[in-house]
């Protein structure tokens, strides 16, 4: 995997600590460099430490406290790009179709929305819904509407082909809702292990069978879909997904002016929606797979009203040309798009997905690129990342090949990346194993290490915020140095391998040793 280092410069925030504990960091190029004293095939570039082979060791330089203290802490950071992707096969039922959307409640307990695969749909819904779209669009009057709607509900039953619920996937039972008649848009499965399945029926309907992303709160289910495709953000709340009905539908419940949509929805750790959502304003989006180069940030106390539009959370456009054109956008009842033309061709963004882990927020979407590169062709799924939802996104990496509509959670102590393509990505998280620390303390104040600690392998680990179903714990990677005594000075010293876990090396960011 290319790693594209040069984007990230956004520097990892350290937790502050009381003024009356002091802190020795390595962090910048600068100091990394002037604070070795040892340095055996350790790449220092971009303020970033790496091996440039399978192995290396760093050790720094004694640093001499004021007076006689002890180590509380040693906190190593990495870079937060999070290359270490493992290709596995599609993830979830083989029933499950297009574009996918999960929710990770908690510890065992795992959703998949998407449509359903041979499963019998009630034709009188979808025959009802598609008359009230002609109505809609003008091309029926409300009195043929009423009329047709009449008639459709006075005709028999007759569920729609498409089989007896029989399953393709040995891994997948139905429960009591799944065994109702599909509706003609998605549906949910639930897990306790990522591996079995059960399908418990429709959760929306074909005026709601474009549904782009979904959150969790306080026992209700939000879910989020477009109509028409792309565009208009609309909202069912449901409160049973296995009961095989609908919940709420809101309707539409953001009036996005770019016209486009394609939106992920994460919850803050105050509990406020966000929307990240495709602005179409800078480019004819028919040409680039829908997508954008800008992506708009909106937020939202309930997730339903109330709305207000915050600064682009990323904006890769290029140079307004100050033409205003137009585009055609629809197929049954087309609406004429206007956009600001922008030249040279723009990368292009969209169908965006979100997570947090710890501090740090990561946005993954579509990838078009405006030109394609060697050994890349075509669309990809890329990922972008920053420490605030304030602050604009930085572009870390792309995987695989395809349109991939993606969508990432965290199950089963892993995250797992699920697309479009032919095959799935799993990942440990952001932090690529192969690190070894070690601390050591001058006790007699003579300026040489009298004590050291052991070797240990330090990472670090992931679990489920209760609450919450997109923000993820960190644990940070810490070495234990309860057993080493209080001292005048203190050193540390690291050793890094490359162990090709999944196409990826540590890379370090930043090293922290708090004293008390």
């Amino acid at each position: 995997m290319k790693q594209l280092l040069a984007y990230l410069t956004i520097p990892l925030c350290l937790t502050s600590f009381a003024t009356a504990k002091e802190t020795w960091s390595v962090d910048t190029l600068e100091q990394w460099t002037n604070q070795q004293a040892e340095n055996e095939g350790v790449e220092l570039k971009l303020g970033f430490a790496s091996p440039k082979g399978k192995t290396a060791t760093y050790k720094s330089k004694l640093k001499k406290l004021a007076t006689k203290q002890k180590l509380r802490s040693m906190v190593i950071e990495q870079s937060a790009i999070w290359q270490n992707w493992k290709k596995v096969p599609n993830v979830g039922p083989k029933n499950a179709q297009d574009a996918p959307v999960m929710l990770s409640i908690g510890d065992d307990d795992y959703w998949m929305f998407a449509r359903y695969g041979g499963g019998q749909v009630d034709q009188k819904v979808v025959r009802r819904l598609k008359i009230e779209e002609k109505v809609y669009m003008g091309k029926m009057t409300k009195n043929e509407g009423d009329a047709a709607i009449a008639k459709i509900n006075a005709a028999p039953d007759t569920p729609g082909l498409g089989g007896n619920f029989v399953n393709k996937d040995p891994n997948q039972t139905n429960g009591s809702g799944g065994k109702k008649l599909g509706l003609g848009g998605y549906h949910a499965w639930h897990s306790t292990d990522m591996e079995k399945w059960t399908h418990h029926g429709p959760v929306s309907n074909y005026k709601s069978r474009w549904m782009t992303t979904a959150e969790y709160v306080d026992g209700k289910f939000y879910l989020y879909y477009d109509n028409p495709n792309d565009q208009d953000p609309h909202l069912i709340v449901d409160s049973d997904l296995k009961d095989g009905k609908m919940g709420k539908d809101h309707g539409l419940v953001f009036a996005d002016p770019s016209d486009g949509s394609d939106n992920a929805v994460i919850r803050g750790l105050d509990g406020k929606f966000h929307f990240i959502y495709e602005d179409w304003t800078p480019l004819n989006a028919s040409k680039q797979a829908w997508d954008s180069p800008l992506a708009g940030h909106a937020i939202s106390d309930d997730g339903i009203k109330d709305w207000k539009i915050l600064a682009p959370a990323i904006d890769h456009r290029t140079k307004p040309t100050g033409k205003i054109l137009t585009y055609r956008h629809g197929f049954q009842n087309p609406s004429i798009l206007k956009y600001k033309e922008h030249l040279p061709k723009q990368n292009a963004y969209g169908d965006w997905a979100a997570i947090t882990i710890g501090e740090r927020y990561y946005l993954f979407a579509d990838y078009d690129p405006s030109t394609n590169k060697k050994g890349r062709k075509g669309m990809s799924c890329a990922w972008f990342t920053s420490d605030s939802l304030d602050k604009k996104f930085t572009f870390c990496d792309n995987i695989g090949q395809g349109h991939p509509d993606p969508d990432i959670t965290f199950a089963e102590g892993q995250f797992y990346l699920i697309t479009q393509f032919n095959q799935d990505f799993v990942s440990p998280g952001p932090w690529v194993n192969g690190v070894q620390a070690r601390a050591g303390v001058d006790t007699d104040n003579d300026g040489k290490v009298d004590q050291w600690s052991e070797w240990q392998t330090v990472k670090e680990s992931y679990a489920h915020k209760p609450g919450f179903a997109k923000q993820v714990k960190k644990t940070p990677a810490q070495l234990d140095t309860s057993n080493l005594p209080a001292g005048h000075g203190f050193q540390f010293e690291l050793k890094l391998t490359d162990t090709t876990e999944n196409d990826a090396k540590p890379i370090l960011d930043k090293v922290t040793l708090t004293f008390e």
